[in-house]
């Protein structure tokens, strides 16, 4: 049985658009998996360390079969082949940030995973291009995206450009 899955995807280093258009494609070819849709590409300002080029980042839904740490693998394998080098810095610059932001209604919390994605509800960047690939949205615990994003101060956030699948 399938699973709806949103992906947050960021990028903030080595002309960000295209590393975010490339992901996509890596994504498209997950086993097991379809890229349904994708939101627009948008800019945001940088969390943490404000040193760093803004960011772009967009929203993906996956429909998959693969358990979520599974799925977890296969996105951190894209991000690694995209030359990903996890730091012990957090909201440092990165060429690509793959993150599972919700996996179907599920509430899991283990050593590899949580979601949903800590910290999704204050985040501009993952909120707008969530409702807006799904307005009628709720999350597990109830919460409407809907009325999140409208409680939600967009920080400089604006659309680059409509992304395609």
């Amino acid at each position: 049985m399938s699973i709806d899955v949103f992906i947050g995807l960021g990028s903030n280093l080595e002309q960000p658009d295209t590393q975010i258009e490339r992901a996509l494609q890596a994504m498209g070819k997950i086993k097991d998996s379809n890229l349904i849709k994708v939101s627009s590409l948008y800019s945001s300002k940088p969390m943490g360390p404000q040193d760093q080029p803004d960011y772009m980042n967009a929203v993906a839904l996956l429909s998959t079969t693969l358990a979520a740490e599974a799925l977890l693998d296969q996105l951190q394998h894209i991000e690694h082949a995209f030359g990903r080098v996890r730091k012990d810095q957090r909201w440092g610059a990165r060429v690509l940030d793959l993150d599972i932001l919700l996996y179907g209604q599920h509430v899991i919390n283990t050593e590899r995973l949580t979601v949903p994605h800590y910290g999704m509800k204050q985040r501009e960047f993952v909120i707008y291009p969530l409702v807006e690939i799904m307005p009628e949205l709720q999350l597990p615990d109830g919460t409407a995206a809907l009325e999140l994003q409208q409680n939600l101060n967009k920080n400089g956030l604006f659309v680059v450009k409509q992304l395609h699948i």
